[in-house]
């Protein structure tokens, strides 16, 4: 095995432990580190939880004395300053470490480049940019939130094969089948914020809540929102009705806000954060609620529905990835509903391409998964 081989093998490994962190670690990127001597593994890790030791630490500490003179691999550029932990790069020099191989430089302006030039200035030989593009991905909501200030958006639905959201009615219970809502589930457990508009609210009171798999610890249940414009949404009914139990944020217009107090205050009587967001095409400014919920410390959002929610946000430029659940189901009804109801006028060169897709069978549906942003 060439060099460049074994260092794209074991970046690979890195990546692979790195993810074991999604959903534990956030706001803090996922980290994978592998300690290779002679072309074996003598020590891993993985950044694990939120304010517990870095990867990179806890695979030299594996390795013991046989990091000396050995090869580090880490996803992601070691950190050189003081924050919740020590920083890396004095942990490598320790060590003795001959070579850092890193996928990706830190975009945090306390790192960015510095935690490489430090291992240099010690005499560590650097490489960077082993399968970057992975990593990347990989840490998408973190490098989307460093530059952006926004959280990741991943914008989901479910329809039948001839693109219908639900029939006529507003009934969509349930055109995916059970394994599908399963996924869905396990992707709410490492969100932060599950988001729905207020029609969707109204028609269906949903939960919200991660049920079909057990949430994480570390996390417990993502923040649930709801886009209501006109504010809508009644307090004893779901999700407003355990708003005590998990968190519920309505965005609403600041002048609905206002002008419709009574409600407001229902709302907020019942445990529910009442927020004024400006309006925008899809009833409220679904950039300034990203913007609040990136100060709020969200790392990924996951944006359910309805219709009109999505085919404004996709429209705006506002996804990053959509998640596309297809049933083998044909409605075939003229008055039933599409699952994007965007502005009028779009062409179809204003048609959004889908990049990096993927499709698998996910019980008797089929998910097709893609990147519809830079991130």
């Amino acid at each position: 095995m060439s060099e460049a081989e074994r260092d794209i093998a074991m970046m690979q490994r890195a990546l692979d432990l790195a993810r074991r962190g999604l959903g534990r670690v956030e706001p803090n990127p996922m980290v994978g580190a592998v300690v290779v001597r002679r072309d074996r593994i003598v020590g891993e890790g993985w950044h694990a939880r939120f304010g517990g030791p870095h990867a990179e630490v806890v695979a030299l500490e594996a390795a013991g004395d046989d990091a000396r003179g050995a090869d580090l691999y880490v996803t992601l550029e070691p950190c050189c300053h003081h924050g919740k932990t020590p920083p890396c790069t004095e942990a490598i020099l320790k060590a003795g470490v001959r070579r850092v191989i890193a996928a990706v430089e830190d975009p945090f302006p306390e790192v960015a480049g510095k935690g490489f030039a430090r291992l240099q200035e010690g005499g560590v030989e650097v490489t960077v940019g082993v399968l970057e593009e992975e990593a990347r991905r990989t840490n998408a909501a973190f490098f989307k939130r460093t530059r952006t200030g926004r959280p990741l958006v991943i914008a989901k639905w479910a329809m039948t094969l001839d693109g219908r959201l639900a029939d006529a009615r507003g009934d969509s219970r349930w055109i995916s089948g059970e394994a599908s809502r399963r996924r869905v589930h396990e992707v709410r457990r490492v969100s932060d914020a599950v988001v729905v508009g207020s029609g969707t609210a109204l028609a269906d009171a949903p939960s919200l809540t991660v049920r079909h798999v057990d949430p994480l610890p570390e996390r417990g249940q993502p923040t649930r929102v709801v886009l209501d414009g006109r504010l809508r949404l009644p307090p004893d009914a779901e999700p407003a009705a355990s708003a005590r139990e998990v968190p519920v944020l309505v965005y609403t217009r600041e002048e609905a806000a206002s002008e419709t107090g009574d409600r407001a205050e229902a709302l907020r009587a019942a445990g529910c954060e009442v927020v004024g967001a400006g309006a925008g095409p899809g009833g409220v400014d679904l950039g300034a609620v990203l913007d609040d919920l990136g100060r709020r410390g969200a790392s990924r959002v996951l944006i359910e529905g309805g219709a009109r929610v999505l085919g404004s946000l996709l429209a705006g430029g506002l996804a990053d990835r959509v998640m596309v659940f297809i049933a083998p189901r044909l409605l075939a009804a003229g008055d039933a509903r599409s699952p994007l109801q965007g502005p009028a006028g779009r062409a179809l060169a204003d048609a959004l391409p889908l990049h990096d897709m993927t499709a698998e069978r996910v019980g008797e549906d089929v998910l097709i998964e893609g990147r519809v942003g830079e991130f």
